[in-house]
């Protein structure tokens, strides 16, 4: 579904300099693969390359990326665009960042059905209702008409969860979902993922600094340091036995749960 070959960005600002070098990887219809490293790594900018939200003007890139067939880096922009909230989607760490606190929810969750179909009122509004009854939003109909500050912010993710799916993509881009939440509502957010992932085959390219929450959901994982990828392989690979030194600190620095006595 995805193969990034020989990928390499540098920006045209005042930073300069490679964001990500010589990054080479596949990814195949309905996996998901984890994208790992600290701030600065290159794995937020390379995910977002991919989904052609980096302004071209901002960065130099060479090298591919083939998305479905299509090559996405010389691909016009109205091609891109058309794949963009329908083929590809996008979902942030801090969904009130990302929803528009003047717009209600449910005119929020059917945007890119508006945009790329040419569905009714009617029929956007039942597509709406059914996305948030599959990402478990309370009361569809009462949230539909409410503004993002009226939800909790694991509504609000749900939310975001539910505009992302509802044009049945086929690669969903995670960068760190679940990072704003709550233990307990990230965990509830990842066993929703999960679950939206095995029902709807849809590919999850997951971008995370924690690994806990990547080797609990992905099969594969990719480590990035300094914009290279540094090792991949599956999860119990890496996390059982890392090969490279910067991979054997990560996998060192997570913390370790203390098992009950009681």
């Amino acid at each position: 579904m995805l193969i990034v070959k020989n990928l390499t960005i540098s920006f045209n600002d005042h930073r300069g300099g490679e964001a990500a070098h010589n990054v080479s990887f596949s990814m195949a219809s309905g996996e998901m693969l984890g994208l790992v490293g600290e701030s600065g790594s290159g794995k937020t900018i390379t995910a977002l390359t991919i989904a052609g939200l980096i302004e071209r003007g901002r960065t130099t890139t060479s090298g591919e990326i083939n998305f479905c067939g299509r090559e996405l880096l010389s691909c016009s922009r109205t091609e891109l665009r058309k794949l963009q909230g329908q083929d590809i989607g996008v979902i942030f760490q801090e969904p009130m960042t990302s929803l528009n606190p003047l717009m209600k929810v449910g005119r929020q969750v059917e945007e890119a059905l508006r945009i790329h179909t040419k569905l009714s009122p009617a029929e956007r509004r039942e597509l709406a209702l059914r996305a948030m009854e599959q990402v478990e939003l309370p009361c569809p109909e009462a949230v539909y008409d409410k503004y993002p500050h009226q939800l909790s912010g694991g509504q609000r993710q749900r939310a975001m969860i539910a505009a992302a799916f509802i044009t049945a993509p086929k690669l969903l881009i995670l960068d760190e979902p679940t990072t704003a939440l709550d233990v307990t509502v990230q965990a509830q957010i990842l066993k929703l993922l999960e679950r939206m992932n095995r029902e709807n085959k849809v590919g999850m390219l997951f971008i995370s600094h924690d690994l806990r929450v990547v080797h609990r959901v992905c099969q594969r994982v990719i480590v990035m340091h300094q914009g290279q990828i540094v090792e991949q392989g599956s999860v119990s690979e890496v996390f059982e036995n890392p090969q490279n030194e910067y991979t054997k600190q990560l996998i060192s620095a997570m913390p370790v749960r203390r098992k009950s006595n009681g």
